[in-house]
């Protein structure tokens, strides 16, 4: 086999909380484990970035009670099956993988009594923190168990470009006429060779995050594009809830460069008593839900938007004189971060805006990260379990990915065990990456315009506020915009900047899809029509 052709017994795309503890998982059952990442290291996802914590459970806490918070925060449109299994699996896994064997540190007054803070939707307190900062925490103590565990070979700028399935890519006639599709592997383009690499497996796992980077303001990493989403739609897996898009309400106002990722001031800031004010310094939210500032993030943002709408200003604020801790000790991050654009958070109101930050919806799975594509799991944001439904309620995101990616490591690691090899016939009938262009015209301008028109499109008509009139013209613009850019894909010879620009394009136009396909009005996705 040629060092363009790589085998293994798991693939695991994706490097982020559910990616790594898939990982981790399969490798401890002594699988021969391939993770890839886009960027340069294990920590260049959005995990690092989650700051408010993860939901674990409080003293006076019933699984009936989490489930209610999260049913009602999704607008009962969730998967009951999967709010269940969270809501009684999650706490348990926590304390086995997180508290006991990977001791990550989050705060605690002594050792085992664990402090607990409140968010938005939420009955009492139950989410444990590192600070402000953990799921940098997080990924730390679980990118560094990946590195030097024996059977993870890590490969970095590594970009899929195309999952690998029986029926559409076997050259041999028995896997064309077979009735059963599988997923075999990936197409990988390896960035330093500037070459795309086979990499053959016995099971795949998607965990490749969020869909941010597609909207013009996002708290999300470069790459939240979408890829995953796209790679599964392609390949044929179903996809669910894609027209669900959560807005955060508070992102830091100030201080980012067009297009750069909007800094996030973390719900809890809200949970610790802090309340959102206009430039009066007056508080608005009561006038829009009875639970005020800890209301769900989508009223949050609704009602934001709305005031902005009123008053004409640019943002909200927040005003944090009434946590009672010390956020300089409590808020590390954010503090530091609001003194770059000249604030004081102990003194000083934070100004704030809504951006894009998690995607709802995604590649369908049940409570094992089975897809509807026989050998392919997803785990993490770009799955769509059912938990969130039409909203997601806050600090779910960490604890589903973790337990998701833990789960879907043990049930590959218990099929692996079972099955047998990739057949000689089925690898041999698998090709070589052929590129079919070779101009090298990937003009940086001319992505750019692309990237900006899907970016601004994506803002103004599938943004927080939606109506049939927007979505039409979203679904035109990006429908034309998709196809000259399939023509453009292939003719040119293959790089990042190309794949990326092809998965967003994609990712767009199949939430957009989505949001003119539903005409009811529930959670994200907002219609005033």
């Amino acid at each position: 086999m040629n060092d363009f052709r790589l085998q293994c017994d798991a693939l695991v795309i994706g490097c982020g909380i559910a990616g790594s503890l898939a990982a981790l998982t399969l490798a401890e059952e002594n699988l021969d484990v391939i993770l890839i990442t886009a960027g340069d290291s294990l920590t260049s996802g959005n995990t690092r970035l989650a700051q408010g914590g993860i939901v674990y459970r409080n003293e006076n806490d019933d699984p009936r009670i989490l489930e209610k918070d999260i049913m009602t925060a999704g607008w009962k449109h969730n998967y009951a099956r999967a709010v269940r299994f969270l809501a009684r699996r999650g706490p348990e896994v926590l304390k086995e993988v997180f508290l006991e064997k990977y001791r990550i540190p989050f705060n605690q007054r002594k050792p085992g009594d664990w402090y607990l803070t409140r968010e938005g939707g939420h009955t009492l307190p139950r989410i444990l923190y590192c600070d402000d900062h953990t799921g940098q925490n997080i990924i730390d103590v679980l990118s560094a168990e990946v590195t030097k565990h024996p059977n993870i070979r890590v490969l970095t700028k590594r970009t899929a470009v195309d999952l690998l399935t029986t029926q559409h890519h076997a050259r041999h006639l028995d896997f064309k006429y077979s009735l059963s599709n599988e997923c075999v592997g990936a197409y990988v383009f390896n960035q330093e060779r500037g070459a795309v690499e086979t990499i053959l497996s016995k099971y795949t796992l998607l965990a490749t995050g969020g869909i941010g980077q597609i909207y013009l303001h996002t708290t999300n990493t470069p790459g939240s594009i979408g890829s995953g989403l796209v790679m599964a739609f392609r390949a044929g897996a179903r996809l669910m809830n894609c027209e669900y898009v959560q807005f955060h309400p508070t992102t830091l106002f100030g201080g980012a460069k067009r297009g750069e990722r909007r800094f996030l001031v973390s719900e809890a800031v809200r949970g610790e008593g802090a309340v959102l004010v206009d430039a009066k310094g007056e508080a608005f939210m009561k006038r829009y839900d009875s639970r005020a500032d800890l209301a769900p993030r989508d009223i949050v943002t609704r009602a934001i938007m709305d005031e902005m709408l009123i008053s004409g200003d640019d943002c909200v604020y927040l005003d944090v004189s009434r946590v009672k801790q010390d956020v300089r000790k409590r808020f590390p991050t954010i503090y530091e971060h609001c003194r770059t654009i000249g604030v004081d958070m102990c003194k000083d109101l934070v100004p704030v805006v809504p951006a894009a930050h998690y995607f709802c919806g995604g590649i369908q799975v049940d409570t094992r990260g089975r897809t509807t594509l026989d050998r392919l799991y997803a785990a993490g944001e770009c799955s769509c379990t059912g938990l969130h439904g039409a909203n997601r309620l806050a600090s779910t995101s960490l604890l589903e990915g973790m337990l998701w990616g833990y789960t879907a490591g043990k049930d590959i690691a218990a099929r692996a065990a079972r099955s047998a090899e990739l057949s000689r016939k089925l690898k041999d009938s698998i090709p070589e990456w052929v590129s079919e262009g070779n101009k090298h015209n990937e003009d940086p301008a001319l992505i750019s315009q692309d990237w900006s028109n899907i970016r601004n499109t994506m803002w103004n008509y599938v943004g927080v506020v939606r109506t049939s009139d927007r979505l039409k013209r979203a679904f035109t613009d990006l429908r034309k915009l998709t196809k000259d850019l399939q023509d453009f894909y292939k003719e040119t010879a293959i790089c990042k900047p190309v794949i990326d620009l092809f998965h967003g394009s994609q990712a767009a136009y199949i939430i957009t899809l989505a949001a003119l396909r539903d005409t009811e009005t529930k959670g994200c996705h907002y219609r005033v029509d």
